[in-house]
């Protein structure tokens, strides 16, 4: 019986604790921010109208992480953006700018219309790193505006 609990934690291991061999590199990844604007705004593109998308929380209780580790649907949703987004920085597709506009979309639906009316969004991948001490923000991808009417009917506005 000790054997075969030894040798089911020995075929468990390399699930609970995976190889970094896994990672062809580790990087930082891209923030994912969006913008969102009416038609007459001549801010549009503002550092103050932008806003980090699903920004991670700056605190986790302990029970909550430990019900993350078995079920976290949003988290897997942000890795296939941070996929995607990474996809766009190496061979941009419309597919990849497509997913984040959905998810950008979706969010946004849950929003109040009103202020939505003849409003666009965009979105840029933006990289901040540590250099000299200071933080720099370097931003290396920006989507062209897409009108939330049109796009919206498919996110229910």
């Amino acid at each position: 019986m000790l054997k075969n609990l030894l040798n089911t934690g020995r075929l468990l291991l390399p699930v609970l604790v995976p190889s970094w061999r896994f990672f062809d590199e580790i990087a930082p990844s891209p923030r994912i921010e969006y913008c969102v604007f009416s038609d007459d705004d001549e801010n549009a593109g503002a550092g103050e109208n932008w806003r980090e998308f699903r920004p991670r929380p700056s605190d986790v209780s302990v029970g909550r992480m430990l019900r993350r580790m078995i079920w976290n649907p949003r988290w897997n949703e942000s890795l296939f953006l941070m996929s995607c987004a990474e996809r766009l920085m190496s061979h941009p597709t419309r597919h990849s700018e497509d997913e984040i506009f959905d998810r950008i979309l979706t969010d946004l639906s849950m929003l109040s219309t009103d202020t939505l009316e003849n409003s666009h969004v965009t979105f840029r991948l933006m990289f901040i790193y540590r250099h000299d001490g200071a933080l720099h923000h370097h931003v290396t991808y920006e989507a062209e505006p897409r009108p939330l009417y049109s796009a919206g009917r498919h996110h229910g506005f």
